[in-house]
């Protein structure tokens, strides 16, 4: 019996994004830039700029800023075709879509169910770019562009890698299992990592709770996790909670239906021109037109 491209995809789930060597190397610096963005003030000594600089905040954003759009420019440069910039788009507006008509009562977050389905069908690559396209996105669409939109692109695009590295080969209600299980912990968290990004700025000195520079980090992690108890507790384990039952419930027809797109799509590599020359491609058998004799 002759297999279509849907039939070979739901087997054997396609990278939209193929992952060059420069690309990984980008995903990792990326990823260290953003620990020592998050996690400064665990490390940070006494007497430091960053201890007291209220502008910290808005340099680390900067930062990250800049990190994510190398990363998104060596994705491109990878081998991102346009039917994966097509899908790539699709799932960010979704996505978009999601995120402000469901972050209301109790942390309830839908926008991660199309994260990490997205990750797990087409790839790591494919999945850090959809978290950060898709919190830009619902960002322009609601007006919540600051400092912290930033830190917020980069946490997602870690659950949409994440997502994408989980074992390839599990299929079934293990693999529901899987991704409910990885998506409570992820959404989860985001919440932690996104709390620790603000903390040391949020509740200045003196108090039981707030960061004190150069403490050992046992100490400034007790006190971080004590000020998420008291402070988003309920919306981190509401969040991770919808994220986990969201997925259980759409998550098998939704990987149908993404992995019947990513057979029949043939995600590729784009063409690059011949000798400089845009009108010869390769990967295409395009001829051009000639002036008639």
């Amino acid at each position: 019996m002759r297999q279509t491209p849907a039939d070979v995809g739901h087997r054997f789930d396609a990278a939209a994004v193929p992952l060059g060597p420069r690309t990984v190397l980008a995903l990792a610096a990326a990823s260290v830039a953003g620990l020592l963005a998050f996690g400064w003030p665990l490390i940070v000594s006494p007497g430091s700029e960053l201890e007291h600089a209220t502008d910290a905040p808005l340099v680390l954003a900067g930062v990250l800023v800049a990190v994510v759009a190398v990363v998104l420019v060596a994705l491109g440069d990878g081998g991102m075709d346009v039917k994966a910039v097509a899908v790539l788009g699709l799932l960010s507006a979704v996505g978009s879509v999601l995120r402000p008509i469901s972050a209301g009562t109790a942390g309830v977050e839908l926008v991660f169910l199309v994260i990490v389905l997205g990750g797990r069908v087409l790839g790591p690559g494919f999945g850090f770019a959809l978290g950060s396209t898709t919190i830009f996105a619902s960002a322009l669409l609601t007006g919540g562009v600051g400092p912290w939109m930033p830190f917020q692109m980069l946490a997602a695009s870690w659950v949409g890698l994440g997502a994408g590295l989980l074992p390839r080969r599990v299929r079934g209600r293990p693999e529901i299992v899987l991704l409910a299980v990885y998506g409570a912990l992820a959404a989860f968290g985001f919440g932690l990592v996104m709390n620790l990004s603000f903390w040391p700025f949020q509740l200045g000195t003196g108090t039981g709770l707030s960061f004190v520079a150069g403490d050992p980090v046992g100490a400034n992690l007790r006190r971080f996790w004590l000020y998420s108890l008291g402070t988003s507790l309920g919306w981190d384990v509401g969040r991770a909670v919808t994220t986990a039952v969201g997925l259980a419930a759409i998550g098998r027809p939704a990987l149908v239906a993404l992995r019947r797109t990513s057979g029949r799509a043939a995600f590729g590599p784009a063409p690059r021109p011949i000798g400089g020359d845009s009108s010869v491609t390769l990967g295409h058998a395009e001829e051009r037109d000639t002036p008639p004799a």
